[in-house]
């Protein structure tokens, strides 16, 4: 029963699909990464940086590498003298199923709202697709004075043309970026006080 109403709302999404053109889904895309750029770099400012005192670069690059590979993230390229790391997942890593729907539900009514008034009516039928994206996080460890910095950025990667067929979005919902953030902290701060080292 489930599938069939599933299949049946993919269905109706694809008919009222071919109502927008494909210049009013490209617009309604381009002002939402317009508008979650802007709630993306405030997130980075506030959440995406943090100094740790009392900790050396390689033991704070280590601790990151677990971190992210704990939260579903896989390395792509890493440079731990110069303290780079790239990792990338499938989305919605690093958060789990249950926190995207969380995230989704809280940014959902904006998204729709920022897309009415390109394609209407089609724009309650919007979503955030997870399906068919990677989330790629960059960070670096660089020493400061006392510690080091930290710092993480966070975008997404098509990997599979989305169902709706809406264009894609370059940014993550803001709220999605803010639990994200502050699950990769928690998990990094807790390998900082592991005992048995990294």
């Amino acid at each position: 029963m489930r599938r069939g109403v599933r299949a049946f709302g993919v269905g109706v999404l694809l008919l009222l699909a071919g109502c927008a053109t494909d210049d009013q889904k490209r617009n309604a895309i381009n002002d939402v990464n317009a508008e979650f750029r802007i709630d993306y770099e405030r997130v980075l400012a506030e959440r995406g940086t943090r100094i740790f005192y009392r900790v050396g670069t390689d033991e704070a690059f280590q601790a990151l590498r677990s971190a992210l590979l704990r939260v579903g993230m896989r390395v792509g390229d890493q440079s731990p003298t110069m303290g780079y790391l790239h990792v990338f997942g499938p989305a919605p890593s690093p958060l789990t199923a249950a926190e995207w729907r969380t995230a989704a539900e809280q940014d959902q009514p904006r998204l729709r709202e920022i897309v009415n008034k390109h394609i209407g009516l089609l724009s309650y039928f919007v979503t955030f697709e997870p399906e068919g994206l990677e989330v790629i996080i960059n960070a670096t460890t660089l020493e400061v004075k006392n510690g080091v910095e930290v710092s993480l950025t966070a975008r997404m990667r098509e990997i599979a043309p989305p169902k709706s067929g809406m264009p894609r979005r370059e940014y993550l919902p803001p709220t999605a970026v803010r639990m994200g953030l502050d699950k990769i902290w928690a998990e990094f701060e807790r390998e900082l006080r592991s005992p048995r080292g990294l």
